[in-house]
């Protein structure tokens, strides 16, 4: 799905997602799940804020400076015994990766979650090159049960339910007892952790993805809450790791505030339960850990956001916050969206990296409510963003003929006061006098869109800039 979007058909994928009941069911858990809790821990921590501003300003130094850390991180990765490749594309990653397997005689591939590996499609190249992948986050482990891709960043199976996972765990896991009871999500867990671990211990390559690259040490840093990732990468005697080349961060102290935002806006946390360092293989007094260390930095259009109107999008730490506050995902879930990345922040970054004909329905998935800035870490502002999209496929003829011919006759009239106003005027009162003492409409041509699933307040009569005089002239008396 990675290589083949469906964000072209992105009305299409909700209204299905409207009608599933199965997914409504599951998406009413988002706001419980994430909302209260990020408040929460944001409330127990007065200088959230500060550190905000502070995680802003250093990722834009990051930006403004990626190519010495990138040279830094480099020379620090071969120093400490490790390899780096560098991948311009989804093409050139899979295959730097699926040489290393094959240059190990690997069969079984453990890998923890890696969004970047969902994006140039990692696990169809490593089962295509005749391998096995294994997702072992809980969430992707059942959605690659299923052959789905993940519908959240952080939660990458919040869409489903419990009784959905319980069908895919009997249909799959049939060398269990079929009279077990898997009616608790704990009973799940257990189940899960029982086959996974015939997973890890079988693995000849682990590749796990990176929440932030170290400069000044080459070290990665993997935050999780199953410990997975510790052992994809230790159990193994070939670790990799996945990464888009904006991960990187200069120092550990560094790392340390984008980490104190990061939890508290994705889960609600005050840390994750599992920080894991790794740098370079194994040493001759390490007790474990693996033999061989890689890692593949990815460009695959990062690079072109550089210095453009876009940059700002590449501040992101894939927490999750802005979809769990949008009130479109609410609605129609991750898998509307088509692709890898969804909410706000995939419809700012699936255009910046598939294109605006593909990619550009998705900036038109939202409602402006801010909702997705206000709780950003690194205050990335994702309307203004959006906006800039928008306005791109305006130019280039994207958007239907209908909107764009409905948007240049207000624009005729909005250039011409001495027309708009007395238009507008007529129009507003018009509109009043028909919705009556209701105050709504329950039908209108043209607006069926908005009153197919709700009712169109009527307008009270008067236009704002009359009302607006009305008042100057009041004050002035």
């Amino acid at each position: 799905m990675s290589l083949h979007p469906t964000t072209p058909e992105f009305k299409q994928n909700a209204h299905v997602a409207l009608h599933d009941a199965e997914l409504q069911k599951a998406l009413g858990h988002v706001q419980g799940g994430f909302i209260y809790k990020r408040q929460s821990a944001v409330d127990r921590l007065p200088e959230f804020e500060v550190l905000r501003d502070s995680a802003r300003d250093l990722k834009d130094h990051v930006l403004a400076h990626l190519d010495l850390y990138l040279e830094m991180y480099e020379a620090r990765v071969r120093a400490s015994g490790g390899h780096i490749h560098f991948a311009r594309n989804a093409n050139e990653a899979n295959k730097i990766i699926v040489d290393i397997c094959k240059a190990h005689d690997a069969k079984t591939v453990t890998k923890g979650k890696s969004m970047v590996s969902e994006e140039i499609g990692l696990n169809d190249a490593i089962e295509a090159a005749g391998m096995k992948a294994v997702e072992t986050d809980l969430g992707e482990y059942i959605i690659q049960l299923r052959h789905e891709t993940p519908s959240h960043i952080i939660a990458p199976a919040v869409h489903l339910t419990k009784e959905q996972v319980e069908r895919e765990f009997r249909r799959e896991h049939t060398h269990l007892p079929k009279d077990r009871d898997l009616s608790q999500p704990v009973q799940l867990l257990t189940e899960a952790r029982g086959v996974l671990r015939e997973k890890f211990l079988a693995a000849d390559v682990g590749i796990t993805g990176a929440n932030f690259l170290i400069a000044e040490t080459g070290t990665s840093i993997i935050v999780t809450n199953e410990g997975n990732g510790d052992l994809t990468q230790s159990l193994p005697k070939v670790h990799v790791v996945i990464a888009s080349i904006e991960k990187i961060v200069p120092t550990l102290e560094d790392a340390s505030l984008l980490m104190r935002v990061l939890a508290r806006s994705a889960t609600g946390q005050d840390m994750s339960v599992y920080t894991t360092l790794s740098t370079g293989p194994r040493r001759a007094e390490d007790p474990d850990g693996p033999a061989h260390y890689h890692v593949v930095l990815v460009d695959n259009g990062r690079s072109s956001m550089l210095g453009g109107e876009f940059e700002d999008m590449l501040r992101c730490i894939r927490c999750g916050a802005c979809m769990n506050h949008c009130p479109v995902y609410h609605a129609v879930g991750g898998h509307a969206y088509g692709w890898v990345y969804p909410g706000p922040m995939g419809a700012v970054l699936t255009p910046s990296l598939i294109g605006v004909d593909k990619g550009g329905h998705l900036p038109n998935a939202s409602t402006f409510c801010g909702r997705c800035e206000s709780v950003c870490p690194v205050k990335i502002p994702l309307p203004k963003l959006m906006r800039h999209w928008r306005e791109r496929e305006f130019e280039r003829h994207l958007t239907p003929a209908v909107q764009r011919f409905g948007l240049g006759v207000w624009a005729y009239f909005a250039r011409r006061p001495a027309l708009y106003r007395p238009l507008t005027s007529l129009a507003m009162k018009a509109l009043s006098l028909l919705a009556g003492e209701k105050g709504r409409f329950a039908k209108l041509p043209l607006a069926s869109g908005w009153t197919q699933y709700r009712d169109l307040p009527a307008p009270s009569g008067q236009t704002f800039q009359s009302q607006w005089r009305a008042r100057q002239k009041e004050r002035s008396r």
